[in-house]
């Protein structure tokens, strides 16, 4: 049962990051498609949303392995 609980709440942490990156890749590839000029700024922007979106899933999973190490 421990095992199962640090499974489901490893793919909770890990699924909200997930779905931020795909909604921003799938904002920017529309913005790019209405405005191709705004490319440098729009890079800029994504790549910050991917930094927080990772960090994010990167801290969920560092607090579930200290949650239930040992």
């Amino acid at each position: 049962m421990k095992n199962f609980t640090i499974i489901l709440i490893m793919l909770i942490s890990t699924l909200g990051p997930s779905a931020v990156i795909a909604a921003v890749g799938y904002a920017s590839v529309r913005a790019l498609g209405r405005n191709p000029s705004a490319a440098p700024k729009i890079l800029i922007s994504m790549i910050l949303a991917f930094i927080f979106a990772e960090a994010i899933a990167i801290l969920g999973l560092l607090i579930v392995y200290n949650l239930f190490r040992g």
